[in-house]
């Protein structure tokens, strides 16, 4: 086969394959000489490769009107995440209450105060001496059976704040602080050291790797702690994507004008609040008949309030951003037929979520919640 003729400047045929082989050989070679964790630099002009961090497993994706679970930490200390979300099917849990304490601007969890020098309940307080673990179990692990200060019992894998949150997580599950509530206060109401606040919220948030948080609003009536709350939470969602929920008391009439106002004041500053959460207190069985249509009616007058706070034209695109939670005084205040009724409420209005609060009402009664889905 006759031969073509090489162009002029082109080097003969083996001496390109022997060229080729040995400038291999150099790269490799200069690629195990660089130093451990070194990369070889990119090309001119070429932009600089860039890696994201990795992330924890994406959470399921929660039909509307799903159910989720609340964990009150002073009263369930030996709640678990996992074994709960195995045994009941659901995948997300509110856990509360995240309170103010010390100066105003640290974080504990409500219960009894702690005593003068013991850590905080969160892990969020001052520094603590070398070795001392810190009160969240966000620290060294403690021997067998010793509870941490928060009194949330037994250990904790390292990085859990609560126990079975990465085991619930690594399911596809995930769960979100609650602050303010009954216990205490919000530390936007006792935190006013410019900087202070936004500080308490990003080491609680951070603690959790929470990708949202919700905040109990009992402090309306302070026309200053809105704006102060929007500011540092405004902070916050310009440092990472944190959805924001407000839960707010249900009346006969609706929302309370107070309430509304801290919620059109949140917005004003910029910030998103994703989903309000109603608490509505359940009337006794003795009552009147009729307590889930005047429920209803109450939803349906704060539904209107919201859309009207949140600018929309079309009033059922609220429902998506708002969630039911029916508060429990006796464990006898709900029957099978009323909680698939608000289970079906739930799912026909495409509520975020259904929940409940108070007293656990029965085991059966209970599981008809836990399937709620569309």
């Amino acid at each position: 086969m006759s031969r073509k003729a090489r162009e002029s400047g082109t080097l003969p045929r083996p001496l390109a394959v022997l060229a080729a082989f040995v400038l291999a050989g150099a790269t490799a070679l200069a690629i195990r000489m660089l130093p451990a964790g070194a990369e070889p630099a990119p090309p001119a002009g070429a932009a600089p490769v860039r890696f994201a961090p990795p992330q924890r497993p994406a959470a399921v994706r929660q039909p509307p009107g799903s159910f989720v679970g609340f964990v009150d930490t002073a009263r369930d200390p030996e709640f678990d995440l996992a074994a709960e979300s195995r045994a009941t099917g659901v995948a997300r849990y509110a856990l509360g209450h995240l309170v103010a304490d010390g100066d105003g601007c640290l974080v504990r969890w409500a219960g009894p105060p702690r005593p003068a020098g013991e850590p905080d309940a969160a892990g969020l307080g001052p520094p603590r001496p070398a070795g001392d673990p810190d009160a969240a179990g966000l620290g060294r692990l403690r021997a067998a059976g010793e509870p941490d200060a928060a009194g949330l019992g037994r250990l904790r894998a390292a990085g859990e704040p609560v126990a079975g949150l990465g085991q619930l997580r690594a399911a596809g599950g995930d769960a979100f602080p609650v602050f303010g509530g009954p216990g205490g206060d919000d530390p936007a109401v006792t935190c006013t050291r410019p900087g202070g606040l936004a500080t308490a919220y990003r080491k609680a948030v951070g603690a959790f790797g929470a990708a949202a948080a919700a905040f109990e609003i009992r402090d309306a009536a302070d026309p200053a702690v809105a704006p102060r709350r929007a500011r540092a939470l405004r902070a916050l969602q310009g440092e990472r994507p944190l959805r924001v929920f407000f839960t707010l008391r249900l009346t006969p009439d609706g929302l309370d004008a107070a309430d509304l106002a801290a919620l059109r004041a949140t917005r004003r500053e910029g910030v998103r609040v994703d989903a309000v959460e109603l608490l509505a207190e359940m009337e006794p069985r003795t009552g009147p008949q009729g307590r889930l249509r005047r429920l209803g009616s109450a939803v349906r007058a704060a539904a209107g309030q919201l859309a009207r706070a949140y600018g929309l034209a079309d009033e059922e695109q609220v429902w998506e951003r708002l969630a039911l939670t029916p508060v429990l005084a006796r464990a006898g205040d709900l029957d099978e037929p009323e909680a698939r009724k608000l289970a079906e409420y739930a799912v026909r209005h495409g509520l975020a979520w259904l929940s409940l609060r108070g007293t656990s009402p029965k085991p059966e009664i209970s599981r008809i919640l836990w399937k709620t889905h569309s």
